[in-house]
């Protein structure tokens, strides 16, 4: 139950941990974080932490571990086979989803890589809601193609709907018998998918989902990788979950599902991943592939003592208090920002607030990338890093025309257990800002682009001297101050 306030003004996130080690962070003036930005090439992946105040980039292995999971490093047994470690990470894995199998990887689009070169073959479709980059480029690397079925209300920008993430199952059914069951490599669900806004999906629909693989005889796979948060809505937003605990939801997922995979740099708050399944015959089909790609199967490429950190990490992901905080720090930013009239993906999903920059910046068109011209304002602006999620995260189609996204986003990912209340407060306070000096932000042009996975190292320039006008206005709203 949500504690609340007694005066209802005081009404805020109350965080169910305290802060036991700090890090100190660095607020750059407003004309280094101009050199900053354009010395990375308006590309804030290529931004150096040491010139970011808010590191919202993303919540992958970046956040805050807990007392337990860091004693639990200290225990690690580092024998290359039979490491006590890696049972520990079978027993946790075995407690939150019941299943017998496990192989373990480095990290989620290693899970992903393992899965594409087993079951994608030249020719072959892999459904899912929607599409993840790194998801979509392992399935085009060996020949196959990706199909979106998620809800056209998925897309809607704004609306009250609490699973935006749902698959149409009409679609779903209409699309496996369009390409024949035999030619669908697998059902992908994502928990939580990414690009549209981390909105959730809910416990019915992956349920149904899994029905329908089954009548066709069809995989069905779920990317566990933000299932946390996905569980935090389906028991704070669907009704047949109020009364069901988190473990009893995790273990009828896997129940239903034919393979379940997880980056653990999310689930888990570590650094790592895994495959498991209850199906010992699809987990050998796999099992190859971990010494091939990964390392014995014991560690899968992983440290073991980021092994033992998230065996206690999955733990963790099973208790309310622990998992509540992300998705109420981000409905907590997102009701600012709505407060303040900025365009912003309705309702709160998880992972972050998503800005909607197709609506930030209306008359700027997709090829002058709206989301990372909106990212790079927000840094010089207040020093936050933001991810692009639009049209920079796709990738050009064979013939070289872009793939225009179907939503222009920037995300502002909420680490779970390392920002504070005023934190959040400053980084609503810089976008509300930048949505009141939209007029100066313009485009951007590549000048260094890459084929594959543009968006991590791929460099643009500014087209015009927007940032330097949006700096100087920067300047004149607030004096001196940083």
């Amino acid at each position: 139950m949500a504690v609340k306030f007694y005066k209802s003004e005081n009404q805020v996130p109350l965080e169910m941990h305290k802060v036991r080690v700090v890090q100190k962070l660095n607020l750059l003036p407003v004309e280094k974080r101009l050199q900053a930005i354009q010395e990375a090439g308006n590309n804030t992946f290529l931004l150096q932490n040491k010139d970011i105040y808010m590191d919202m980039l993303t919540d992958s292995g970046v956040n805050a571990m807990s007392d337990e999971q860091t004693a639990a490093m200290f225990t690690a047994d580092d024998s290359y086979a039979g490491s006590e470690t890696f049972n520990r990470l079978r027993r946790a894995v075995k407690e939150v989803f019941g299943t017998e199998y496990l192989l373990p990887a480095h990290q989620g689009r290693a899970c992903e890589n393992i899965l594409a070169e087993a079951f994608v073959k030249p020719g072959s479709v892999a459904i899912m809601n929607f599409h993840f980059t790194t998801t979509k480029a392992h399935i085009t690397r060996c020949g196959g193609e990706v199909i979106e079925v998620v809800d056209s209300k998925g897309l809607k920008p704004q609306s009250d709907d609490p699973f935006k993430g749902n698959f149409n199952l009409n679609v779903l059914e209409e699309t496996i018998r369009q390409y024949g069951p035999e030619n669908v490599a697998f059902v992908r669900v994502e928990a939580g998918t990414n690009l549209i806004g981390g909105q959730p999906v809910s416990l019915e629909n992956m349920l149904a989902v899994a029905d329908v693989c089954h009548k066709y005889g069809v995989m069905s796979v779920l990317d566990a990788s933000l299932l946390q948060d996905n569980v935090y809505f389906m028991k704070t937003r669907e009704a047949q979950c109020k009364y069901m605990t988190t473990k009893q939801i995790y273990h009828l997922l896997a129940d239903k599902m034919d393979i379940i995979y997880f980056s653990s740099r999310k689930l888990g708050f570590g650094r790592g991943g895994a495959i498991t399944s209850h199906n010992e015959s699809l987990m050998k089909s796999l099992m190859e592939f971990i010494p091939l790609y990964e390392g014995f199967l014991t560690y899968g490429g992983m440290d073991v003592r980021s092994i033992e950190a998230v065996a206690v990490g999955l733990y963790e992901s099973l208790d309310m208090d622990y998992i509540s905080q992300g998705p109420e720090f981000i409905q907590y930013l997102v009701k600012e920002l709505d407060d303040y009239g900025v365009p912003v993906i309705k309702p709160a999903g998880g992972l972050g607030a998503h800005l909607n920059c197709s609506e930030i910046l209306p008359e700027l068109p997709h090829n002058q990338y709206p989301a990372a011209a909106v990212a790079a304002a927000l840094y010089i602006a207040g020093g936050s890093r933001g991810m692009e999620r639009g049209t920079v995260s796709e990738q050009r189609e064979p013939d070289g025309t872009e793939r225009y996204a179907e939503l222009e986003l920037l995300r502002l990912a909420m680490p779970r257990r390392v920002f504070t209340l005023s934190q959040v407060k400053y980084c609503a306070d810089r976008v509300k800002w930048v949505w009141d000096n939209r007029d100066l932000i313009g485009g951007l042009q590549w000048t260094e682009e890459p084929k594959v996975l543009r968006f991590f190292f791929g460099r643009m320039k500014e087209i015009g001297h927007w940032q330097e006008d949006l700096t100087e206005k920067f300047r004149m709203d607030f004096g001196d101050s940083l």
